[in-house]
């Protein structure tokens, strides 16, 4: 007997392909593939996962209360209207799986993160993609890519896998030109390296067609944990939680965000040096001749002259165990995309680079 047909939808997806982390035959790798922090997660989450880990047997919260809260207080924001998931992809599937069926469209830049389409084609709906210029969001394309079955339209800022972003007045205009009954949603994945960019949430306080997400998984350093969470309107989070599942973080997963969220001192100490570093590495990649975009994320965009250089260029570095990120898949083959580092890893990946270009 035959297993049932999958959903509509479902086998138009393209698996996700995160960031390699080994290079056979190399055992001091540098993986700069995949956005993560340095400098790991702040000692006060670590102590938080472990002391959290010894209640393991017991189930954790199913209304996240702690970890709400100090993202209100942090964020002064209304605890009642915030949301958490395992890692912002589960509450862009939620809002996917809540508003979106087949028939229905979701728009998202064409450079934008992947999960968007994946997200979209799980539920059913389908993704339309609006060209970008010069790898930035272009405003009139986003709306323009609008039409009267739109539901959701995603926007990373600052976005991956460019690091360029948008200014307010831009994402207000997103807002106000959306068709009825549609809702922006603002990925903030990475703004806390953007300054004092609030990444929407006060548009999101006064606006009931814009959410905003956020995760642990960039500057808290909390990847393996997967732990994100939203913001926005009452009606949205209550719609959302009908269909959250009730267990979806662990004990140890919600005590360390908590902990992590709380040490503002660690983020400001982790922005302070990406800032410094995504500087030198910028200005390091751009002697060697190649075009970088003014980044505001943990990452840069460099650009080749074409495929072929790119990819020789990706090769020779894990021939050195350094690995960044090919971008084929984001419609940017000619680029590869590289983790600011530590010191020692710019360092590291600028001295490949030089290597490199001297072959």
């Amino acid at each position: 007997m035959q297993a049932p047909a999958p959903q509509p939808g479902i086998m138009e997806i393209e698996l996700y392909q995160g960031g390699a982390s080994k290079v056979p035959g190399v055992e001091d790798v540098l993986k700069l593939s995949s956005n993560e922090n340095p400098h790991g997660a702040p000692e006060s989450a670590v102590a938080a996962a472990r002391e959290a880990a010894g209640a393991m047997h017991l189930y954790p919260s199913t209304d996240h209360a702690g970890l709400r809260r100090a993202i209100a207080e942090v964020h002064d924001l209304d605890a009642a209207r915030v949301i958490c998931g395992v890692g912002s992809d589960e509450v862009l599937h939620l809002l996917c799986q809540a508003y979106v069926g087949p028939g229905d469209e979701v728009v998202h830049p064409a450079q934008g993160f992947l999960m968007y389409p994946i997200a979209t084609r799980a539920a059913g709906g389908t993704p339309v993609a609006a060209a970008e210029r010069d790898r930035v969001v272009d405003v009139d394309a986003m709306l323009a890519a609008c039409g009267p079955r739109t539901k959701l339209m995603f926007l990373a800022n600052p976005a991956n896998p460019t690091g360029t972003m948008i200014g307010g007045q831009d994402v207000v205009r997103l807002a106000d030109g959306l068709p009825e009954g549609c809702l922006l949603v603002l990925d903030g994945a990475y703004v806390e390296y953007a300054g004092d960019f609030d990444g929407g949430l006060g548009l999101a306080g006064v606006r009931e067609n814009v959410f905003v997400t956020r995760t642990f998984s960039k500057m808290y350093g909390l990847g393996g944990l997967r732990v994100g969470w939203g913001y926005g309107a009452q009606a949205v989070i209550d719609v959302l939680n009908r269909i959250r599942g009730p267990f979806n973080l662990s004990n140890v997963a919600l005590a360390a965000a908590e902990a992590a969220m709380r040490d503002r001192d660690f983020v400001a100490r982790c922005a302070e040096d990406n800032r410094v570093q995504r500087a030198r590495l910028t200005e390091g990649l751009r002697d060697l001749g190649l075009g970088v975009d003014a980044s505001e994320a943990n990452f840069v965009l460099a650009r080749f002259e074409n495929e072929a250089a790119a990819r020789d260029c990706d090769a020779a570095l894990k021939a050195q165990g350094i690995i960044v990120r090919h971008l084929a898949g984001y419609g940017l083959p000619h680029c590869l995309r590289m983790t600011v580092g530590d010191a020692a890893g710019v360092t590291r990946l600028l001295e490949g680079m030089a290597a490199w270009a001297r072959a």
